[in-house]
């Protein structure tokens, strides 16, 4: 029996001034719902639902914060089931696409994958299962 259902989330945690465009680029430039949010009004943290039971944790980074950043995760991947037009949405929004959609196969199955710059500089990668 597996211990592990799934992800329950990927915790990213930008700088205070990476904060608002890492918010933008979840919420405003992918659509993604703010499922709850706590802490400080200004620089609060936040739980983004991906559209399944997982979600983007932004916690945001202070002077103060008791726990350093000990780098960022590899990338995000997001399932998506139109990749190119992810990436057509965070062109649009002045985001960098390091690597346009294209198909590969992995592990004998299909895929389309391409990756881009989040608000806080992380890598994010479009996944599509075909």
């Amino acid at each position: 029996m597996a211990l592990i259902k799934g992800v329950h989330h990927v915790a990213l945690k930008p700088t205070a001034s990476e904060f608002p465009a890492a918010v933008r680029f979840y919420t405003e430039v992918l659509g993604l719902p703010v499922k709850m949010s706590w802490g400080d009004p200004d620089l609060p943290c936040m739980m983004i639902s991906t559209g399944d039971n997982s979600c983007v944790e932004i916690l945001p980074q202070t002077a103060a914060d008791p726990m350093p950043v000990e780098g960022k995760f590899a990338h995000l991947a997001l399932a998506a089931d139109d990749v190119p037009a992810c990436v057509e949405a965070v062109r649009a929004a002045g985001y960098t696409v390091t690597d346009e959609p294209k198909d590969v196969v992995l592990a004998g199955k299909p895929v389309c994958i391409a990756f881009c710059r989040g608000g806080a500089g992380e890598i994010v990668e479009f996944f599509c299962e075909k």
